[in-house]
C-alpha cells in the first residue's frame, strides 16, 4: 500500500514566543500516516486507504504553518483546552470564588479562549515512529483559569489502524478542565465536497439541548423523535435542514450527545461510527468520556483554501469531539469537570479506521 502521493507538508519550521514549531510523522506497517505539529498539538494530515487501497488525506488543514496562522477557522486539527466547548457568560465559581474568562465568541467562552491550547507551542518527544508525546505547562490564570496545570498528551498510531489520544493532567489549585481534539474529517478526502452523504451512528439516547446562544439549558433530553437521533446509521444530511428549534439555534448539528455507558465500565466504549459510501472508508470512535460533540461544519464559509487547493465550504467536514459536557462548571446536574490538587485528569479516545464494501 503506497501513500507516496502525499509528500510531507512543507514550511513548518518557525518560532513562536521563543519556542520552535516542528512537524512529526507517525506511520504504521499498513502505510497509514499522520503528521502532527506541536503548534496547537494539531493533526495536520491523516492518510488512510479507501476500499480500492487508494490513500487519501481525510482531515482539513494546510501545508504550511503560515496558513494555520492566517486561517479563519482557528481549530483545524487542534487540541482544545483548558475547556473544550462553551462556558456560559465566560464565568464559573469554585468554592464561592468567581473566575472570569474571555468572552470571544458571543455571550460565552469557547474552547479555552483566544490564547487556548490550540495557539501554544508544546514541548515534544517522539519515542518511535508510531508515537508522539506533547506536554505543556499552562500557568496560573492563563485565560482566566486558576492553577498551574501540567498537561501531557500522547498520540499513538498502532498497527490495528487506530489513532490513540491519551490525555493526562495535574494541577496545584482547584480548576476546571475539559480537553478534546478537534480534527475536521471528510472520509471522502479533505476538500472533496459535502459530508452530508456520510452515514453516521452515535451511541447515545440523550443529549443536552441548547438555547438560542447554543449554550446548554441544563436539561438532558431524549433524542428519540428529533432530527438529532443517530441511534441507527443515518445520512448526516437527511434532516440537517429541519425546522426543529435545536437545528435552527445551531444552524445544523453542533450538539453534545450523552453517550450510553455500561454501568461499572470505566474503560473505552463505542461512541460513534461514520461511513462514506463512495470511498468505503469507515471511522469508529471509542472513548472513556461521557459525551461527544457532533459538529457538522455549519460555520465553514469557503474563506479558507486547504491542502488540496479546494475551498473548505459549508458542511464539507465534520467533527466528533469526545468530551465532558459544555458549561458543566455552571450545571451541577452534569458530570463534574473539577480537578483538585493530588488528582490526575485522565481521558482516552481512539479513532479506528477500516473499509466497508457495502
Amino acid at each position: 500500500m503506497d501513500n507516496s502521493a502525499f509528500p510531507l507538508p512543507a514550511n513548518f519550521s518557525a518560532r513562536l514566543n521563543k519556542r520552535e514549531i516542528k512537524l512529526f510523522t507517525l506511520i504504521n506497517k499498513n502505510g497509514i500516516r499522520t503528521d502532527i505539529t506541536n503548534y496547537g498539538s494539531r493533526i495536520v494530515t491523516l492518510i488512510v486507504p479507501d476500499q480500492k487501497g487508494i490513500f487519501g488525506d481525510i482531515v482539513a488543514g494546510y501545508h504550511s504553518i503560515e496558513e494555520y496562522f492566517a486561517s479563519h477557522e482557528k481549530y483545524f486539527g487542534a487540541l482544545i483546552g483548558r475547556y473544550g466547548n462553551r462556558i456560559a457568560g465566560g464565568r464559573f465559581s469554585i468554592d464561592g470564588k468567581e473566575y472570569k474568562l474571555t468572552l470571544h465568541n458571543g455571550p460565552f467562552h469557547l474552547h479555552g479562549g483566544p490564547g487556548g491550547f490550540h495557539q501554544v507551542v508544546w514541548e515534544s518527544v517522539q519515542p518511535d515512529k508510531q508515537s508522539l508525546i506533547l506536554s505543556y505547562l499552562s500557568p496560573h490564570m492563563e485565560e482566566g483559569y486558576p492553577g498551574n496545570l501540567h498537561v501531557r498528551v500522547a498520540y499513538t498510531l498502532n498497527d490495528n489502524n487506530e489513532l490513540h489520544i491519551d490525555y493526562l493532567a495535574t494541577t496545584d489549585e482547584k480548576t476546571v478542565l475539559n480537553l478534546t481534539s478537534h480534527p475536521f474529517f471528510n472520509l471522502g478526502g479533505e476538500g472533496s465536497g459535502s459530508i452530508n452523504d456520510h452515514m453516521l451512528k452515535i451511541n447515545a439516547s440523550h443529549y443536552t439541548p441548547v438555547d438560542e446562544r447554543v449554550v446548554p439549558t441544563g436539561a438532558i433530553e431524549t433524542l428519540a423523535g428529533t432530527p438529532l437521533d443517530f441511534s441507527e446509521d443515518t445520512r448526516i444530511g437527511a434532516r440537517v435542514d429541519s425546522d426543529h428549534p435545536q437545528m435552527v439555534y445551531a444552524m445544523g448539528y453542533d450538539h453534545n450527545f450523552v453517550l450510553n455507558k455500561t454501568p461499572g465500565v470505566k474503560g473505552y466504549e463505542f461512541a460513534a461510527s461514520v461511513y462514506d459510501p463512495v470511498s468505503g472508508r469507515k471511522m469508529e470512535v471509542l472513548t472513556t468520556e461521557p459525551g461527544m460533540q457532533f459538529y457538522g461544519g455549519n460555520c465553514l464559509t469557503g474563506e479558507d483554501i486547504g491542502k488540496s487547493g479546494t475551498v473548505y465550504g459549508h458542511r464539507t467536514s465534520f467533527c466528533l469531539e469526545t468530551q465532558h459536557f459544555p458549561d458543566s462548571p455552571n450545571q451541577p446536574a452534569f458530570p463534574s469537570t473539577l480537578l483538585r490538587p493530588g488528582e490526575a485528569y485522565e481521558s482516552k479516545t481512539i479513532y479506528r479506521f477500516s473499509v466497508q464494501t457495502s
